[in-house]
């Protein structure tokens, strides 16, 4: 397969700016024409769309999208240009951004700079003026695909993309060693897993009176139980869950040491597999800010943020030491469970949201409350 690394780079005329057309090219075929901002390259990725109205910096910079071309099914982004201090990580993990409209003139006191100088700046490829709607409800009826945005779809080997697969996506973004928290006076000692850290979570931990340290996704579990943690919190992260046979093992060390833990997102699905339970891949996934999800013992519904392409399988919990405590309302599938014998929980969904909602933010209290139940108990 040949493709051309060529891109027209951006003119402009009467102070206007000229973009090239580029295409994105799908694995079923379908080709979809637009324009070029950000970074000038040709990108291959898998293609995912995301329903979020708001909240397209915590998007970008979630790591979660590693490997990924995001498509906002919002029409227009970048209206209140990129804020750092919104930032889930220091960089975009994602591949390439998908866009109907791009804001060139944001309007925001807190604007640092425009979505175009940010994917510039970032090397990450964006494409605009395409049909964002019809391309949702292409990924809707196909599935998640491989993609490539290039300005030659002509050149395309569609067998490349078929066979697209994101290789090593927790180790790529989680950190490499680990980070000591700064208040060792806490109250709870916390210890959390990077698999792909959003930093909103660490915030809501330390808001709440945590001293948290951030391990690598690599961590041993000797080498948590030697640092004595209060709990053990497990984060979101990329890719398939099946992947990380070495962090699955370590889970299973830990689960029966009576230490609380708390998972969100792939943490969640880890910490399934680690007790034997099974995890299916999603035909286009949860992306977005409005998920509705019930609490199975109250009938509670909450809405919810979501990132996630892979599911836990209800059938396949053990319902003797399990308990499947939140379902999607729109699809059925497991949104988080609870562990009879031991204070350990997990959620698929996102608690520690921004911008939101906000609905579910009293789980961190949950896990608060284990920690102070486990620190009375030792007394």
């Amino acid at each position: 397969m040949i493709y051309s690394d060529h891109f027209v780079k951006v003119a402009t005329k009467g102070g206007e700016p000229m973009t090239e057309t580029v295409y994105l090219v799908l694995e079923n075929g379908e080709i979809f024409k637009g324009k070029s901002f950000g970074a000038k390259r040709k990108v291959m990725g898998e293609i995912v769309f995301t329903t979020g109205m708001t909240g397209y910096v915590e998007t970008l910079t979630d790591p979660s999208y590693y490997g990924q071309i995001i498509v906002q099914t919002f029409p227009l982004i970048g209206n209140y240009g990129i804020i750092k201090e919104d930032f889930e990580s220091t960089s975009v993990k994602a591949a390439a951004y998908i866009v109907k409209d791009w804001c060139q003139e944001p309007s925001n006191f807190r604007c640092e700079e425009t979505l175009d100088t940010f994917l510039k700046n970032m090397d990450i490829p964006g494409l605009y003026d395409i049909d964002t709607r019809s391309l949702t409800k292409t990924i809707r009826e196909y599935g998640t695909m491989g993609g490539i945005i290039t300005s030659e779809p002509k050149l395309v080997d569609l067998a490349v993309l078929r066979n697209y697969y994101i290789h090593n996506a927790v180790e790529k973004v989680s950190i490499k060693e680990k980070q000591e928290g700064n208040n060792s006076e806490a109250k709870y000692q916390v210890a959390l897993i990077d698999f792909g850290l959003k930093q909103n979570i660490k915030r809501e931990l330390m808001t709440r009176g945590c001293n948290v340290t951030v391990y690598p996704h690599d961590v041993t579990a000797s080498e948590l139980l030697e640092a004595k943690p209060d709990g053990i919190m497990l984060s979101n992260g990329p890719g398939d869950p099946e992947d990380n046979p070495s962090i699955i093992a370590m889970l299973r060390e830990i689960i029966k040491t009576g230490i609380p833990i708390f998972g969100i997102c792939l943490g969640h699905q880890l910490l399934a597999l680690a007790n034997g339970f099974k995890t299916t891949k999603l035909k286009y996934g949860h992306r977005g800010t409005n998920q509705p999800v019930m609490e199975q013992t109250t009938g509670k519904v909450y809405i919810t943020s979501q990132n996630h392409g892979f599911a836990v399988e209800t059938d396949s919990i053990d319902k003797t030491f399990a308990i499947p405590e939140y379902c999607n309302l729109n699809d059925g599938t497991c949104e988080g469970i609870d562990y009879k014998d031991y204070p350990v929980f997990s959620v698929q969904f996102h608690p520690e949201a921004c911008g939101g909602p906000k609905d579910t933010g009293f789980l961190f209290d949950k896990f608060i409350a284990f920690m102070e139940a486990k620190q009375n108990a030792i007394k």
